[in-house]
C-alpha cells in the first residue's frame, strides 16, 4: 500500500479555499482553524495554510512549455485524467499548461494539464497511460 502524503500550500484567503479545493474540485475537509483547513487529496493529506503575502512564481522548461516550480498534484488513472480535463475545459478553468500528451511515443509518455488555484499555487494532474513508466528512466 502507497503512504499518503502530506503537503502543506500557502493560499491568499481560506474562503477561496473552501470554494475551490471542496465546492469546484469536491475534495473533503477535514479539520481546521482560523489559519489552516485540511483536505483529503486522493488519499493523501494537503493543507492549505493562510499565508500574510503572495510569492513570486517561477518556471522551467520542460517538453517546451514553461513549467510552474513549485506544484503540486496527483497522478491518475487515463481514463479518469480525460473526464477530469474535460470537467475542468467546461468549466472554463484558465490553464498555464492546456491538457495535452508530453513526450508522445516516447518514454514517460503521459497525459498532464496545470492550473493555478485562486492564490496562485500551481496543481498539475497527470496520468501515464502505462503507469509501469512512472519512474522509467531514459534508455
Amino acid at each position: 500500500m502507497l503512504q499518503p502524503f502530506h503537503l502543506a500550500v500557502p493560499v491568499n484567503d481560506l474562503k477561496s479555499a473552501r470554494q475551490f479545493y471542496g465546492e469546484f474540485l469536491g475534495l473533503e475537509e477535514g479539520r481546521s482553524n482560523e489559519q489552516w483547513i485540511d483536505w483529503n487529496f486522493f488519499g493523501h493529506q494537503f493543507v492549505t495554510h493562510l499565508r500574510p503575502q503572495k510569492s513570486e512564481v517561477i518556471a522551467n522548461e520542460v517538453d517546451g512549455k514553461e513549467v510552474p516550480v513549485p506544484h503540486f498534484g496527483v497522478v491518475l488513472e487515463w481514463n479518469h485524467w480525460h473526464e477530469f480535463a474535460e470537467k475542468l475545459r467546461a468549466a472554463k478553468i484558465k490553464f498555464v499548461i492546456e491538457p495535452y500528451i508530453r513526450f508522445q511515443g516516447k518514454i514517460g509518455e503521459q497525459a498532464t494539464m496545470f492550473f493555478l488555484d485562486p492564490s496562485g499555487n500551481a496543481l498539475e494532474f497527470k496520468a501515464f497511460k502505462d503507469p509501469s513508466q512512472l519512474f522509467r528512466k531514459y534508455e
